[in-house]
């Protein structure tokens, strides 16, 4: 059971709580993966890691629509100065 950081937290942190889930995931397999932990926890568990550094603003997200909408623009601009 997950009592640090609490779930009320972490929830503010993203939009949704699959997001939320994904995010946790993916960042426990990073540390799986060798990756180095961005924060001090005190759990030594992989999905306790994670979820530290989501409540400690060290892991964020942007959605890929949003980024596709910047590169669509972008490259928009690209080919009318071109």
């Amino acid at each position: 059971m997950l009592l640090y950081p609490a779930i009320d937290v972490l929830k503010t942190k993203v939009d949704s709580k699959y997001t939320l889930a994904i995010m946790a995931a993916k960042r426990a397999r990073d540390l799986i993966d060798g990756k180095p932990q961005l924060t001090i926890a005190d759990n030594t568990k992989p999905i306790s890691i994670a979820t530290a550094e989501i409540a400690d603003d060290l892991i964020s997200y942007e959605r890929a629509e949003e980024a596709l909408i910047e590169d669509t623009e972008e490259a928009a601009e690209e080919a009318a100065e071109a």
